[in-house]
């Protein structure tokens, strides 16, 4: 089977090399013997259409994850890929969950799965029945993923797509993500930030349109799409936000000694999809007083001044994968995400701006890094290309 691998069992002078050489620990492969078929019922063969690029794709190329999590994502080979469009040996046309919780392991329920969450199920550090380490398809080369040429799946990760495009049936596990990011909200108040107008940017406003049709949604980041998904209006990422935006909603700046101006009567929610510092002190900044800070992925590491989520009483809000949603009756954000792409009036098709071959990895790994100077948004690669011709 060929299918880009991510070595990660290699010595440390490597990992640091690999900040600076990006996709020095991934190479393209030949000779990988197909994923098995775990031995347990319900397992199911795919092979991928269209496969995505997502920031923790470009992460782990950068040998960039986060030291705390590594004991989640212990796998020490890796076929990436998690936003997966593919068809079943029987011919149906899928996308997959990649989460693997207790369920998918032959385990008992652990309080997370039992609660409804398997998001964050708390057994990803333990293979179980599946044999794959980490939180699922695309962290461990035991069952595959979505950059080569084959994975399995369990048939409860699947939600059939039909007829629908490739490049939209793509989006779906990010666009799941995204609606996952806006539902934590409970809406108190009529205005939010977005920060970061990228994939998950991008349709976490398009989440929020959907949710609230009247909400004053403002884009900050580079970007063009956002107007197209939802936002009322885009701002650059610079130090004229807080001003900007009291003079459009009627706020006060204060002005802190040795600190960012501070919008006072600020906005009800900020999502920030990219997780620096600058853009988390932002965020703090634009809030009002009990306002929300939705944080989306898995950004590491950061040094920030929290000391307005207590001056102020913000609520902070992690979000990672998706899933059962308690707030849609149990339903999985995924299945909404595929009825949303199903509807030509939601508004994604721009989003997939490139689709390279999988002997073309590295350009597109680069593309992906390169994100608004390459004009790119939703990197993809067809890793069945060679053999079906046309695929994606």
């Amino acid at each position: 089977m060929r299918a880009v691998l991510a070595d990660l069992s290699v010595p440390r002078y490597l990992l640091t090399a690999a900040t600076r050489r990006p996709g020095l620990l991934l190479s393209l492969r030949d000779d990988l013997p197909a994923p098995a078929l775990p031995r347990a019922p319900g397992w199911v063969r795919l092979h991928p259409e269209l496969s995505g690029i997502c920031g923790s794709d470009v992460a782990v190329a950068h040998a960039k994850s986060s030291p705390v999590l590594s004991a989640f994502y212990p796998a020490r080979r890796q076929i990436p890929g998690h936003e997966v469009v593919a068809v079943t040996d029987a011919g149906e046309r899928v996308v997959v969950d990649p989460v693997v919780s207790c369920v998918h392991r032959g385990f008992p329920p652990c309080r997370s799965c039992r609660d409804g969450l398997p998001y964050v199920c708390e057994r990803f550090d333990q293979p179980g029945a599946a044999g794959c380490h980490g939180p699922g398809i695309g962290f461990d080369a035991a069952l595959g993923g979505g950059w080569g040429e084959q994975l399995v799946a369990h048939e409860t990760q699947l939600h059939r797509v039909g007829a629908l495009s490739a490049h939209r049936a793509v989006l779906a596990e990010p666009a799941s993500i995204a609606l996952h990011a806006a539902l934590q909200w409970r809406r108190r108040g009529d205005r939010a930030v977005v920060i970061g107008p990228g994939t998950i940017g991008l349709l976490v406003m398009a989440a929020l349109r959907r949710l609230h049709p009247d909400l004053d949604i403002t884009a900050v980041g580079p970007g063009s799409l956002a107007a197209a998904a939802g936002a009322d209006r885009t701002l650059p990422a610079g130090p004229r936000v807080v001003e900007t935006l009291a003079e459009l909603h009627g706020g006060r700046v204060v002005r802190p000694r040795l600190s960012r101006p501070l919008l006072e009567q600020g906005v009800d929610v900020v999502v920030d999809c990219v997780g620096r510092p600058s853009t988390l002190d932002l965020a703090l900044h634009l809030l009002r007083p009990t306002g929300m800070l939705v944080l989306v992925g898995a950004a590491g590491r950061q040094r920030a001044d929290w000391s307005l989520v207590w001056s102020r009483q913000l609520t902070v809000q992690g979000t990672v994968n998706s899933g059962p949603e308690p707030s849609l009756g149990g339903r999985p954000t995924m299945a909404q995400a595929v009825e949303w792409l199903s509807d030509p009036s939601y508004p994604v098709d721009a989003l997939v701006t490139h689709v390279f071959d999988l002997a073309d990895w590295r350009a597109a790994l680069s593309t992906a890094a390169a994100g608004p100077r390459a004009s790119a948004v939703k990197v993809t690669l067809r890793p069945n290309a060679r053999r079906e011709p046309g695929a994606g």
